[in-house]
């Protein structure tokens, strides 16, 4: 009798990029999950959670991704409006397509990841 020991099998590492092309194929005419899942060696349920993913904008949470910080003065009003409080903090935000969101640090966290999430959605 012969005994081959072939060792465990490895999970493979599925890049950011290489899942979003896979999600993507999913989403054309005539496409289903299956056959995609098969064509790349995945099992169906692995890529239906990856569209989910997709579809909250968590696909790629595993791996942060760093942008380049500006930090610059903000101009103080020459007569600040005495109704409202002077903001301190802003942070300017300025996204992939150049559009520019300001917020100051009394902003609701989870407010300000649901806009930056649509509005990177945006083409």
């Amino acid at each position: 009798m012969k005994i081959e020991v072939l060792g465990t099998e490895r999970r493979r590492r599925w890049s950011f990029e290489d899942k979003v092309r896979i999600v993507d194929e999913t989403m054309q005419p005539g496409v289903t999950v299956t056959e995609v899942a098969r064509r790349h060696g995945l099992a169906p349920s692995v890529v239906f959670t990856w569209r989910r993913l997709a579809r909250e904008g968590r696909l790629g949470d595993a791996a942060p991704a760093f942008m380049p910080v500006e930090i610059a003065p903000v101009p103080v009003q020459a007569t600040p409006i005495a109704s409202s409080p002077r903001r301190t903090g802003l942070i300017e935000i300025v996204l992939r397509h150049g559009c520019r969101i300001r917020v100051d640090r009394e902003v609701d966290a989870e407010a300000l990841r649901r806009v930056l999430q649509v509005m990177e959605s945006l083409p």
